[in-house]
């Protein structure tokens, strides 16, 4: 250490008129002092004042330049010594010498500002402000196609610094893909896929930039899905997989994408690891399985891709996903049942499927967990049975097949999430059946369930369901004893309530029910009537801006007035 403290103080003096072999000397010491001891080493080049000498020292025409940017790019390994490098005044001459021509120069400056931006907020707004972010960008555009060792190594540095300095930072992310930086990352992805170190630094790069959503219009317009899916397929460790999982996701939520995605062959990838690992109860295994699924689902949240692999339900991708609802694992249950509620987005489908006896598959599902229960997996086919009830062909076939028996199983259920899809369920299949309305209608526990979630005020969603539902019982069964069965469970006053609500529909949802229990008028009912001054409501309501609910109030005005 006393050779370092000589090199220290003779650094101090000679800098300024010192011929090159001796502070190549004083260089050399510092290295290996580094190399030996890297935190001591800094502490002692912090308190010894020689970062400021540095700055002088950093000529792009001196032969000791490429040492210098070593020994920052080795001080700044320390969180510690990133802002007395920035105050040192260090990073204006940095970025000069990314206008050299020399690679050794190249290389060390490239990581010494990598370092330097590293989690820290001043680093990286003094290379923004002396604008090393654009000459770095040029530099991989000039390089990109260049395959050599030195080359690459350089590119990998060079991307290296990009992500240091835009990592988790929206203003500097933006800035590098307004400066066009995705093209050429992904150009370099497909050049250089052989070159582990380089490909690594690139997806770590897309990982940063594609949760913006400016980057992911830029991500459309290059062939990235087409090089990730390449890429993904050659891939054996569970490491490599993950990393290039974890740009996929991102870049699945935009809709060309995910067609891009399709077209690249990404779910025949998903579907073989589901395949291998669903048995496994290994720690990796699961974890792939579970992201496989995942992203399989979200895939099929786009219109278009969804469609292509439904492909009029002989899809093989359609088959295979059908598979899994009956599978053991929960993971596979969940995406299966939410695939399905994917591919249940239009008539056609919906239709196709309950043809097909997808009702039963779903059913035989919920029944696996009606004891303590998976509740994702209740919701996830919850919510296929609501989309599937949607067409006016399918509710009668559900309904015949038991759906709304199935469903009531879970009116135990304390889950929102749960409760919600259930009321919704139940709602879409009763819409113009008269019948089943009228069964459920007269369902006692099932109303006085309805009224008690009517009051839950935590919960908008399930307050606004169950009030819907209890609307559409009276509206579809026009049957007095569901009114009877409403009225005695106490669901007349949140009809009222309702018809004040801030959604149309539901006003007028509400004032259709009233009327109708006003021309159905019994004796339980007079009361009501009286007490919770329907008219005062309805009336208000006459002179509503929306002209079907100011008209539905007239005539329930007029059915009230006849009546009382």
């Amino acid at each position: 250490m006393d050779n370092l403290s000589e090199a220290l103080k003779k650094l101090k003096i000679t800098s300024t008129d010192s011929t090159a072999d001796s502070l190549e000397g004083c260089l050399d010491c510092l290295l290996q002092a580094l190399a030996q001891n890297n935190t001591e080493t800094s502490e002692k080049i912090q308190k010894s004042g020689v970062l400021q000498v540095f700055a002088s020292l950093l000529m792009p025409q001196s032969s000791c330049t490429a040492k210098v940017a070593n020994i920052i790019a080795e001080v700044a390994r320390n969180e510690f010594m990133r802002n007395p490098c920035v105050d040192a005044g260090l990073i204006p001459p940095l970025v000069q010498l990314l206008n050299c021509k020399d690679q050794e120069v190249l290389l060390q400056t490239g990581r010494a500002l990598g370092n330097i931006c590293y989690d820290s907020h001043e680093g990286r707004n003094a290379v923004d402000h002396a604008g090393g972010a654009h000459i770095v960008v040029d530099h991989l555009r000039s390089l990109c196609s260049k395959t050599d060792p030195a080359s690459e190594k350089l590119l990998t540095v060079f991307c290296g610094m990009l992500m240091n300095y835009s990592n988790e930072n929206d203003t500097l992310q933006s800035q590098l893909i307004n400066m066009g930086v995705i093209p050429t990352l992904v150009k370099l992805l497909g050049i250089h896929c052989q070159n582990a170190a380089l490909t690594e630094m690139c997806l770590v790069a897309f990982g940063n930039l594609a949760e913006l959503e400016s980057s992911k219009e830029q991500f459309a317009y290059t062939n990235i899905a087409e090089e990730l899916v390449k890429l993904f397929k050659k891939q054996i460790e569970h490491d490599k997989k993950e990393m290039i999982f974890e740009v996929l996701a991102p870049l699945a939520e935009n809709d060309v994408i995910k067609l891009q995605l399709v077209e690249a062959g990404l779910v025949e990838c998903l579907l073989e690891i589901v395949q291998k690992t669903v048995d496994s109860d290994k720690e990796d295994d699961i974890a792939e399985l579970k992201t496989a699924s995942d992203l399989m689902v979200l895939l099929l949240l786009g219109d278009e891709s969804m469609q292509k692999l439904f492909e009029g339900g002989k899809g093989s991708v359609f088959q295979r996903v059908l598979s899994w609802i009956p599978s053991n694992s929960h993971q596979l249950q969940l995406a299966g049942a939410l695939a399905i509620a994917n591919f249940a987005r239009n008539d056609g489908n919906c239709i196709h499927m309950v043809d097909n006896g997808i009702v039963q598959k779903l059913m035989d599902l919920l029944d696996r967990h009606v004891e303590d229960g998976n509740v994702t997996v209740q919701h996830a086919a919850l919510s296929a049975l609501r989309n599937l009830a949607i067409p006016v062909v399918n509710k009668a076939k559900m309904l015949s097949a038991g759906v709304a028996e199935a469903v009531l199983k879970f009116l135990r259920s304390e889950m929102p999430p749960v409760q919600f899809k259930l009321l919704g369920t139940l709602r879409m299949l009763i819409d113009a059946q008269a019948e089943a309305a009228e069964q459920l209608g007269k369902n006692v526990k099932l109303v006085e369930r309805l009224v008690e979630w009517c009051e839950a005020k935590d919960h908008a969603g399930v307050m606004g369901e169950s009030n819907r539902l209890l609307s559409a019982l009276i509206r579809h069964s026009k049957s007095k004893d569901v009114i009877r069965t409403i009225v005695q469970s106490g669901g007349i006053k949140h009809l009222v309530t309702m018809a004040t609500s801030e959604h149309v529909i539901m006003q007028n949802e509400a004032l259709v029910a009233l009327a109708l229990i006003a021309a159905l008028e019994l004796e339980p009912l007079q009361k009501e009537v009286q007490s919770m001054a329907f008219l005062e409501v309805v009336s208000k309501l006459r002179s509503h801006e929306n002209k079907t609910v100011a008209q539905q109030a007239s005539l329930t005005e007029q059915r009230l007035a006849v009546e009382s």
